[in-house]
């Protein structure tokens, strides 16, 4: 029997998904996934990643976070941000966020993405949800950040980790949990993530496509890049299961048990 497996970003909203949904999900629940979660960037998506989730009807179940991206930062004003508590009161929403800091591409000023990260730590604080974390090229400030909030948060996740050992262990210390996605699968950018991923204790280790992005380079049939076969989608996950259970010198039964019931216990679904 497949052992089951929980898929924590799946940005189902997105327009890729747009023609052919029902399709992407029943691929997904033939590859043995137990849940999606659909991850909110923006209060549009967070409403209708919710909407999906709930409306959703399924052997494989569909939970959402609901957040403001650090690229849409400066869009986190008063209403938006009342909007997003608003849907994170939700049953079947499990997490405040995305949120964080991306200094790498600076979509929003650097001010506003600290502000509306703070913004939404305190909404997770107050609710007593878990925080479901954005950080890329923002180290210094983002863990400035999450050491003076971490107290008062029930948990989190740094999502789609793509960052150094020394950022890792600094998140590991602050009893946050850790997700991998494909970009270990890419041997031009990713090669150093296949050391760390042994590094993470079981119970804290999470696996993601982070789909539609970061299709992995190395799927034994991967489509042509900007086709629609080109997309990752959740399905895949597997494929991203079996990649790391290797790094770790786990069965991918070990891996899906321990990931699985990780991701159900923060998430408390």
């Amino acid at each position: 029997m497949t052992t089951g497996l929980v898929d924590i970003a799946g940005n189902l909203t997105n327009k890729a998904f747009r023609e052919d949904l029902p399709s992407v999900l029943a691929r997904a629940e033939a590859a043995g996934l137990d849940a999606i979660v659909v991850a909110g960037v923006s209060t549009t998506t967070s409403r209708r990643g919710w909407e999906m989730a709930a409306d959703h009807r399924g052997k494989m179940r569909l939970v959402a976070t609901s957040g403001i991206h650090p690229h849409h930062a400066s869009q986190g004003g008063p209403q938006a941000l009342a909007e997003i508590a608003e849907i994170a009161e939700k049953p079947g929403c499990v997490a405040v966020g995305e949120c964080g800091l991306d200094y790498n591409r600076d979509f929003s000023p650097r001010d506003d993405q600290r502000r509306t990260f703070e913004a939404q730590l305190e909404i997770a604080a107050g609710m007593k949800k878990p925080v479901y974390l954005h950080e890329r090229d923002a180290h210094v400030d983002f863990l400035a950040i999450m050491k003076r909030w971490r107290p008062r948060l029930t948990g989190g996740v740094v999502h789609c980790f793509t960052g150094t050992g020394e950022a890792m262990r600094a998140y590991l210390d602050l009893d946050l949990h850790v997700g991998f996605t494909g970009w270990l699968c890419d041997e031009r950018r990713g090669t150093h993530l296949r050391a760390l991923v042994k590094e993470v204790p079981a119970g804290r280790f999470m696996i993601e496509t982070d789909s539609p992005y970061i299709l992995p380079r190395d799927l034994p049939t991967r489509p042509a890049p900007g086709t629609r076969g080109g997309r990752n989608e959740p399905a895949y996950v597997r494929h991203i299961a079996q990649v790391i259970a290797r790094l770790r010198g786990e069965t991918e039964a070990e891996l899906a048990a321990h990931t699985t019931a990780t991701a159900r216990q923060l998430f408390a679904f």
